[in-house]
């Protein structure tokens, strides 16, 4: 069955983020009709958050990737972190009553996302309305893990040299990945961006580490080595 209603909205797809975890697409209905939200389509490449700007509403991607970056007067780009289908983004920034992003977040890809107004969230878990504690619940637990994203990504950064950068995070995947092939979710540019590095001297260190036997790689598949 797919529980689509006549307000265009996939209450199946909904329920499989991560902020409605554990609700039925029945439950998610019945919890999004006393809520102020609504969707919006973003091509590839378009801004949906501008840094400095003051937000009351977290974004849920329903489909494609968005980008979390800074970018400096310089130009430079720094990658936080991607938001994929099901996940949420700016919702420490919802969560505090006038503070501005300190990032920008952009559509790597055709998106749509459905955004959600945290102070009525707040309201409505304040006032009683029980049902509603899955989503604060839900909602600690996605920032806790951001927050346990960011403390790794500053880890990987941590080493002075390249190769130390690209050993911590190519370690990670395999971790997480259980195996040493591993494929990863960033091209060249966006792992420069991730690992504050510039791409070139990223590349040149790639090729150095292959020569030196630590690994093979083709695009974003990779082969870590016994040495």
């Amino acid at each position: 069955m797919n529980y689509k209603k006549s307000n265009g909205l996939n209450y199946i797809l909904i329920s499989d983020t991560a902020l409605f975890q554990g609700c039925s697409p029945v439950e998610t209905e019945k919890l999004l009709s006393g809520m102020q939200f609504f969707t919006k389509a973003y091509k590839k490449g378009a801004p949906v958050y501008h840094a400095g700007t003051p937000v009351s509403d977290i974004g849920i991607v329903l489909h494609g990737v968005v980008q979390i970056e800074n970018n400096d007067l310089w130009g430079n780009k720094n990658i936080i972190s991607l938001a994929q289908a099901g996940e949420v983004f700016a919702e420490a920034y919802a969560c505090i009553p006038g503070e501005p992003m300190m990032v920008d977040v952009i559509a790597l890809e055709d998106c749509e996302i459905l955004f959600l107004n945290v102070p009525r969230l707040f309201q409505l878990a304040s006032s009683g309305k029980g049902e509603y504690s899955v989503l604060i619940r839900n909602l600690t637990m996605i920032s806790a893990r951001k927050n346990l994203l960011l403390s790794r990504r500053i880890l990987h950064t941590s080493s002075k040299k390249i190769r130390g950068r690209l050993l911590s995070y190519l370690s990670h995947q395999a971790e997480l990945q259980g195996s040493r092939y591993i494929d990863i979710p960033l091209n060249r540019q966006q792992l420069a961006d991730y690992l504050s590095l510039d791409r070139s001297a990223l590349s040149k260190e790639l090729a150095k580490m292959k020569q030196d036997g630590l690994l093979d790689y083709h695009k974003n598949s990779f082969v870590l080595k016994n040495v």
